[in-house]
Order: C-alpha cells, then sequence, then structure tokens
C-alpha cells in the first residue's frame, strides 16, 4: 500500500469518527445543559436579558473554574462547556491533520497546517480574554 492510499484511508476513516464523536459530546452536553436550565432555573435567561437591557450582563467566568459548578449541576457550566467542546471540533480536525502531516513528514502541508491550528487556537484564547 503506497502513503497516498494509506494518507486517504486515515483520512476517511479517522476524521469522520474524530468529528461525529465530538459533536455528539457536544451536543449530548448542550441538551443536558438545555434540559437543567429549564426544569431548574427556566427564568436565568430572562433575568440575563433584562440584565443586558440595562447593561449590567458581563460576567466573567475562567474556564477552569467551570468544570466543579457544572459537576454539580449549574445549566449555566454545562452549556459552556457544550460550547467549548464544540469550539473544539475544528480544533480537533487541524490537529488530527497535522499529526498526520508531520508522521508523513510533508514539511509544506505541516507548516501550513500549523499555522492554522496557532491561528485557532489564538482565536480561542482571545475569545476567552475578550
Amino acid at each position: 500500500m503506497d502513503a497516498q492510499t494509506r494518507e486517504d484511508r486515515i483520512l476517511r476513516k479517522w476524521t469522520p469518527l474524530i468529528l461525529r464523536t465530538l459533536l455528539m459530546i457536544a451536543a449530548t452536553t448542550l441538551i443536558i445543559g438545555l434540559i437543567i436550565m429549564a426544569s431548574a432555573a427556566p427564568d436565568y435567561y430572562v433575568q440575563r436579558f433584562h440584565a443586558a437591557q440595562h447593561g449590567t450582563s458581563h460576567i466573567r467566568q475562567e474556564w477552569a473554574l467551570m468544570g466543579e459548578p457544572a459537576l454539580h449541576g449549574d445549566p449555566h457550566s454545562i452549556l459552556m462547556l457544550g460550547l467549548l467542546v464544540l469550539t473544539l471540533v475544528p480544533l480537533g480536525r487541524v490537529a488530527f491533520t497535522f499529526i498526520l502531516f508531520v508522521s508523513e513528514k510533508d514539511r509544506i502541508f505541516t507548516l501550513a497546517t500549523a499555522y492554522v491550528l496557532a491561528a485557532l487556537i489564538t482565536g480561542v484564547m482571545l475569545g476567552r480574554i475578550g
């Protein structure tokens, strides 16, 4: 089996598996968060909307601090974690492709993929900061 056929097989088999897995985890997390929100705190987002109308809605929440409230059933933290996992879908795809190009020793595509991966990671970090 030549390298091109092997690469195509890996891309066709593992890439969809990684993307589907991340999407299912994100969707499940978001659905769980929505169900808990609807049952435990149905007026939370209405209160946030009213606060936004008055200009007092900006609440910072550190990623590292979302895990514990999510484990205790905080719907906002669960939804934020679901969105974080959803953000990881393109990151996972690009990271997998980067690893594939490194293993194939393809320098041009490795550099291009590293550039895109760095841009995605920077975007996620800037989104967290801003």
